[in-house]
């Protein structure tokens, strides 16, 4: 039997999860409110906020897990990307609670583990597959030929998508974190109201900052007309951006899909979990006769469930690192 300890501590959530076999036993997330006032994630902050939350998150996970420490044959940890401080406090505590354990150590790459949630619960996609990964810092459409070995087939030239909505928030006047309430909103709009462009970027490839420009440039416009022009507007505007933002990622997905003959098609990261993205995956799934693989919300988001089910399949592989072991801000797919 394994039993795996994973931590996760890259952006602005401390999350802890058992793996029990390859299964997900607990997976606790310690979410940090104090950022929405600021706007965006204020690094030293996160640090802080790790620092305080690391310790009885980890105890709660073995608790719901129902196990001991005694019990746990390897620390896996998000080595990176991520915030520096933040990866940090993770880095540190997996390597001391290693070392006073006597366990292996097991160094996880963030958006490999996006990928590998897919591997948490059934239905989960047959070699090779092809995943589009969008989070707020990354957008990338990655081949994927085993557990550990992915080719990157194209990647944002600038803003991630999750960057794209929560900028587009800001502009709108919505509250951080932004990409919920565009998706709420966009519920009850026209998504066909505002026509925003598609940037042509060639191969498989993303940009968003000319997206955001033509918005930007849209609500000034429109505002000098109508000073109240966002608050009677606000449904039909989110629904025509996330409409745009969702066809300019599928619309590449299909282009990678075509290239490479791959059928199996998923989805991984916290945009991910955007209904609009969800609904349009699964309607192109249906026209190209794909099979599609969609995770649950709680595995879409940062969450140490996902670093947990990595870090088995690494175990099973002996693939361990040494105390001397550091975190990295940015790390190759």
């Amino acid at each position: 039997m394994a039993i795996i300890l994973g931590i996760e501590s890259s952006c602005d959530e401390t999350s802890a999860s058992i793996c029990i076999n390859g299964e997900i036993h607990s997976n606790v997330i310690a979410t940090q409110a104090i950022h929405a006032k600021y706007g965006g994630v204020v690094p030293e902050l996160a640090s802080r906020a790790h620092q305080q939350n690391i310790i009885p998150t980890v105890d709660e996970a073995i608790r719901q897990a129902k196990i001991s420490k005694n019990q746990i044959d390897a620390v896996s940890f998000t080595r990176g990307p991520g915030l520096l401080g933040a990866l940090l406090v993770g880095t540190s505590f997996a390597k001391s609670f290693a070392l006073a354990q006597n366990i292996p150590l097991i160094d996880i790459n963030h958006m490999q583990a996006h990928i590998l949630a897919h591997f948490i619960e059934e239905p989960k996609p047959s070699f090779p597959f092809l995943c589009l990964t969008v989070s707020g810092g990354h957008t990338q459409i990655v081949l994927v030929k085993d557990y550990f070995e992915m080719e990157l087939l194209g990647e944002t030239l600038d803003d991630a998508a999750g960057e794209a909505f929560d900028k587009t928030a800001k502009i709108l006047n919505l509250p951080y974190p932004g990409g919920p309430l565009i998706d709420k909103y966009a519920s009850q709009g026209n998504s066909n109201m505002y026509k925003l462009p598609e940037p042509q970027i060639p191969g498989l490839n993303f940009s968003f900052s000319g997206l955001k420009t033509a918005i930007l440039y849209l609500v000034q416009d429109q505002l000098k007309q109508n000073p109240d022009f966002l608050t009677e507007n606000i449904a039909d505007l989110c629904a025509s951006v996330q409409s745009r933002i969702v066809s300019i990622l599928l619309n590449k997905l299909k282009k990678a899909a075509k290239q490479t003959g791959v059928k199996d098609i998923a989805i991984a990261g916290g945009v991910s979990a955007n209904s609009g993205l969800r609904k349009g995956l699964i309607e192109m799934g249906e026209q190209y006769h794909w099979n599609v693989f969609i995770p649950k919300f709680e595995y879409c988001t940062d969450n140490a469930a996902m670093i947990a089910i990595a870090g088995y399949h690494k175990y099973l592989k002996g693939d361990f690192v040494g105390q001397d072991v550091a975190p990295m801000a940015r790390m190759q797919l």
